[in-house]
């Protein structure tokens, strides 16, 4: 799946760390969601989009067929 976590969190100017702390993950989390290696939770989905104030979809895209 891939997102817009990274270009959400250079946009607001914070590091991996303080978007981990801000969201209750670890840095390894946050990393292996911008490198799309990890599909998070929905509820840390919604943690991401309620932390950025945007919707769980400008921040995911499923890539969905059809």
């Amino acid at each position: 799946m891939r997102n817009h976590v990274r270009e959400r969190r250079g946009e607001a100017d914070l590091s991996q760390a303080d978007l981990a702390a801000a969201v209750g993950v670890t840095r390894q989390t946050i990393n292996a969601i911008e490198r799309d290696r990890y599909d998070p939770s929905i509820e840390l989905a919604f943690k991401l989009a309620d932390f950025f104030d945007c919707r769980i979809e400008d921040l995911f895209d499923p890539e969905l067929d059809g």
